[in-house]
């Protein structure tokens, strides 16, 4: 069984026990945060329609906040002495999910 869930303006594959890391979610270490839910499938049928999706909710434990590795954006332009260095860090959450619907 897994589902297809929607956090963060990105989609996850996920199935019960997964860990992943999400973009930052406003939520303590140790809560409980319910995402929505696009796609479900239980291993003999796969319900996409989003009326019958509606009130179904994938629960996950909040594992850790944290800030993920350092991404390095360089801007060059041969020949015109250009080049620009700069470095960023997403905050990120690490999530556990605990039951599907």
């Amino acid at each position: 069984m897994y589902a297809i869930i929607a956090t963060g303006g990105k989609q996850y594959k996920v199935a019960k026990g997964d860990v992943l890391d999400v973009e930052k979610l406003d939520a303590q270490p140790g809560d409980k945060v319910e995402l929505p839910v696009l796609l479900l499938n239980d291993g003999k049928q796969t319900i996409v329609d989003a009326a019958s999706l509606q009130d179904k909710k994938v629960t996950a434990e909040v594992v850790e906040q944290f800030k993920g590795e350092k991404v390095l954006v360089f801007k060059f332009k041969k020949r015109k002495r250009y080049h620009r260095a700069n470095g960023h860090r997403q905050n990120l959450t690490k999530i556990k999910i605990v039951e599907l619907p």
